[in-house]
């Protein structure tokens, strides 16, 4: 199963760029007021972007279980995810307003950026290591 090691990860970072676009440009369309950045095409795009991120992830984790817990920067990277996901959703549809969901996406992504630090460097401090 290794040797499935380099395709998939391959796979996992272009559905990170891949992801990460799609939700800068869904984003930007929320905040300058564009219905359609909520269309079930896009949605459903994104929907499918992340399920193949997370399958490709949940393939990396199985053929090296021991790194989720053996490396620091993997743990930091996925507690990053959870805010990341939580703040996204607010800048595109739980911010009760613009003001709000504004300061939501550019958090999320910062985060989104850290994480992608943290991923490039395999340090918990990323960029600031």
């Amino acid at each position: 199963m290794i040797e499935f090691y380099v395709p998939i990860k391959s796979v996992h970072v272009a559905a990170v760029l891949a992801s990460g676009g799609l939700f800068a440009l869904r984003g930007l369309l929320v905040l300058g007021g564009r219905a359609w950045a909520m269309s079930a095409p896009l949605r459903y795009l994104s929907y499918s972007i992340d399920t193949v991120l997370l399958t490709a992830a949940l393939m990396l984790a199985t053929m090296l279980p021991g790194a989720v817990f053996a490396n620091g920067w993997l743990a930091v990277k996925l507690m990053l995810l959870v805010l990341y996901v939580l703040l996204g959703s607010f800048a595109l549809k739980r911010g009760r307003n613009r003001h709000t969901r504004m300061v939501c996406f550019v958090a999320a992504i910062t985060v989104y950026a850290f994480m992608y630090s943290v991923a490039r460097t395999h340090q918990p401090l990323g960029w600031f290591y």
